[in-house]
């Protein structure tokens, strides 16, 4: 068997524009995606669930997402998960997980409003 990769797929929708910082030369974007399944209930009932996803881009990726990824747009993402430990103000261990995301790809047609953005950068 040859070697085990982590690697995440998922389809979504931007919570909000991403979060641009940059750090002399390298940029990094974060931003929250949202994933939805839909399935039925134990009275018949359709339901839809929403999961909520930390993404991280870092350098070009992150370039070019402060460009063209805008809050509800359609994405389709690939990259890796990997979580992180901090200390809280009382000391307490916490972790988070988020996604490294390597590749996306907008799903939706770019509206005119983000067609002219685009053009402008």
């Amino acid at each position: 068997m040859g070697t085990l990769r982590n690697s995440v797929h998922l389809i979504g929708r931007p919570g909000a524009d991403p979060e641009i910082k940059s750090y002399g030369d390298r940029k990094i974007a974060r931003f929250s995606l949202a994933t939805n399944e839909k399935h039925y209930n134990d009275k018949k009932e359709l339901v839809t669930e929403t999961e909520w996803h930390n993404i991280l881009a870092v350098g070009r990726t992150a370039e070019i997402v402060e460009k063209i990824v805008r809050k509800g747009r359609l994405m389709a993402i690939e990259g890796k998960i990997q979580t992180k430990q901090y200390e809280d103000k009382d000391k307490n261990k916490r972790y988070f997980t988020e996604i490294l995301m390597d590749e996306f790809m907008l799903v939706d047609k770019m509206s005119n409003d983000d067609e002219q953005k685009s053009d402008k950068e």
